[in-house]
């Protein structure tokens, strides 16, 4: 009998396993969801990847929306489904970066004041020519029946999208879907300035190259340079849909009206990073969420870490973008690395110096992560890029600046403010400079110090910045958006945000009572000059 009850037992327990994993894994199953997906290529794909990726682990369902000329995004996928629209990108190619290089160094020989609207003036003219291309791009899909049709009836849950490129943005408000922004830049400025209040006083516009302590001559450079965002802003960007808006959209709606109707913001700053500033509810810090622990490495770039013996390895990358530097430079850099003691590992594309040291291994690709963590690497020469800033940090690794384009100079110097960089410039680099750059930074304790101490903070987290991500993510998705996160400031027009409907009123009163009171002083006053005339 006993043994009768073990086997029927025994029988049931396949069962029972059964119904409980189908339990375990049934609030996942159900929680799978449909999100769509309108990234920007380049060094923004990586980290938006790094997300997706997490996503689809948990049983989300993405459909990505890519150029049919993308530079990283692949068509095929396991973790997506890949849909091809026109995007900037069918429009543009990787040289015209290379090119922009030359112009910004140009920019670099002027004085310090006037350098970065030099610079900022090479962007407007990309601003201008890339927000006409994006208004062609998402006109295009717009005007087509069947391609809007597909997208309403895969009856998505959510529009995950990169603002900086308006296609996601646009796309989203006119499908009516739940919007959250992998964000860090957005028009033609840092995410910041749209959605939060940001006195220029002490937050410094981007492209400023200021930080958040800064004298008159600082302050109003900056505010300089936060009127110039605003022409571009508004002449500039906002004409490019001026007609989309006129033939899509109800009257009144202008581009940051759309944008400011986002759930949340995935901000992807963190403020160890991030100079202090104000900010809304319905934004969320995610700053280094594509950092993980350092795998190991390929056993020919292991071997080659392992023989620096005790000096270590420097480690050199200039980003994807921009290719190749002028000539004259990467002899200079070559030239510098081989005076080096330390061993060096230099992602590099193009001709190979004929300075090059034999201590220096050329790479086209890099396990950037991997070899960051890894424990014999002992600085980190970078462009400055946003991704390799926060890899530094995770990794606790001290960084010698080499800034080349866009936000990758205030980058750079938010480190070097908190003592953790040494920056360069590309402009009138030497090999005696560089070289005094690099020894600098190896050989002064207080670089590895300070960017240890940042790398405690940044990991000194209730959450960490992929959970958090992922949760607000799927918060909107349970709760179909999230507009009681969204500030009533952006249905205000601009007089009453700044209550000066407010100051008017109360300076009309305050006149009309100064007024009446010289009125009547004037009435009392004439009475008795009247009257002391009588009586005289």
């Amino acid at each position: 009998m006993a043994i009768g009850m073990d086997k029927k037992l025994a029988g049931m327990i396949p069962v029972f396993l059964t119904g409980l994993c189908f339990l375990l894994l049934g609030p996942t199953c159900c929680s799978s969801s449909r999100i769509l997906v309108v990234p920007v290529d380049g060094s923004h794909w990586i980290n938006m990847e790094v997300i997706l990726r997490e996503l689809h682990s948990r049983g989300h369902n993405i459909t990505v929306l890519r150029s049919a000329k993308s530079w990283y995004i692949p068509s095929n996928s396991s973790i997506y489904t890949s849909i091809n629209v026109p995007m900037l990108e069918d429009e543009s190619d990787l040289d015209y970066y290379n090119k922009m290089l030359v112009d910004v160094m140009e920019c670099r020989r002027l004085p310090t004041f006037v350098r970065t609207f030099c610079q900022q003036h090479l962007i407007t003219s990309m601003l201008a020519t890339g927000h006409e291309i994006l208004a062609r791009a998402i006109a295009t899909m717009l005007d087509d029946p069947e391609f809007m049709k597909r997208l309403q009836d895969a009856k998505f849950d959510l529009i995950l999208t990169d603002p900086a490129l308006t296609i996601g943005v646009l796309l989203g408000n006119y499908l009516k879907l739940p919007m959250v922004f992998n964000v860090r830049w957005i028009n033609n400025g840092e995410g910041h300035f749209t959605i939060a209040p940001s006195p220029v006083s002490y937050v410094p516009v981007s492209g400023s190259e200021l930080h958040d302590q800064m004298d008159f001559l600082e302050r109003t450079k900056n505010m300089l340079h936060y009127l110039y965002s605003l022409v571009e802003q508004h002449y500039y960007i906002n004409p490019a849909y001026s007609d989309l808006f006129q033939r899509h959209f109800p009257p009144g709606t202008d581009l940051l009206s759309l944008q400011r109707a986002a759930d949340i913001w995935l901000v992807r700053t963190d403020f160890v990073f991030e100079f202090p500033r104000p900010t809304m509810p319905n934004v969320v810090y995610i700053g280094g969420f594509q950092c993980k622990k350092s795998g190991p490495l390929p056993d020919e770039l292991e071997a080659f870490m392992q023989s620096s013996g005790e000096h270590g390895v420097v480690v050199m990358s200039l980003g994807t973008i921009v290719s190749a530097l002028p000539r004259e430079t990467t002899e200079a850099i070559a030239a510098a690395l081989a005076q080096l003691p330390q061993k060096v590992v230099w992602k590099f594309v193009g001709e190979t110096p004929t300075s090059l040291g034999n201590n220096t291994m050329l790479m086209k690709w890099l396990p950037q992560k991997d070899i960051l963590g890894h424990p014999k690497t002992r600085a980190f020469v970078a462009h400055g890029g946003t991704n390799g800033m926060y890899e530094a940090i995770c990794h606790g690794v001290p960084v010698v600046g080499l800034p080349l384009l866009f936000d990758q100079f205030d980058n750079l110097l938010r480190l070097k403010q908190r003592g953790a960089a040494r920056m360069v410039e590309a402009k009138s680099l030497t090999k005696e400079d560089f070289l005094e750059a690099l020894k600098d930074v190896l050989e002064t304790p207080s670089y590895r110090d300070n960017i240890q101490h940042l790398s405690q903070l940044h990991h000194d987290q209730p959450m960490s910045p992929m959970d958090t991500a992922i949760f607000w993510i799927e918060y909107v998705i349970r709760n179909k958006g999230a507009p009681h996160l969204q500030s009533a400031s952006f249905s205000l027009p601009w007089y009453s945000y700044f209550c000066l409907d407010v100051c008017v009123f109360i300076m009309a009163l305050v006149g009309a009572f100064v007024g009446v009171s010289v009125f009547i002083c004037k009435i009392l006053c004439c009475r008795r000059s009247r009257r002391k005339t009588k009586a005289e």
